[in-house]
């Protein structure tokens, strides 16, 4: 299983929030591993143009998703 959707794996996204409180990893949860552990959520804006090919409507339109920051790759700058 991805971690996130597989169409946005790879995509280049911006971070826009940390989401309070922190989380439970869930992953590693799921196999009793790191039991306590917390996490932070990031909750991500991915162009619609970085997501589709060919994306027609508004340049400003994003998609959004929270995530772990275990799923996250900084990228330079």
């Amino acid at each position: 299983m991805d971690p996130v959707p597989t169409y946005l794996c790879g995509k280049t996204a911006i971070v826009e929030a940390i989401m309070e409180p922190t989380a439970v990893h869930n992953e590693e949860e799921a196999f009793g591993r790191n039991a306590g552990s917390d996490r932070h959520h990031y909750r991500i804006a991915v162009a619609m143009t970085e997501v589709w090919n060919g994306y027609a409507s508004s340049p400003n339109d994003n998609l959004r998703i929270e995530v772990f920051e275990t799923w996250l790759e900084g990228v330079a700058e």
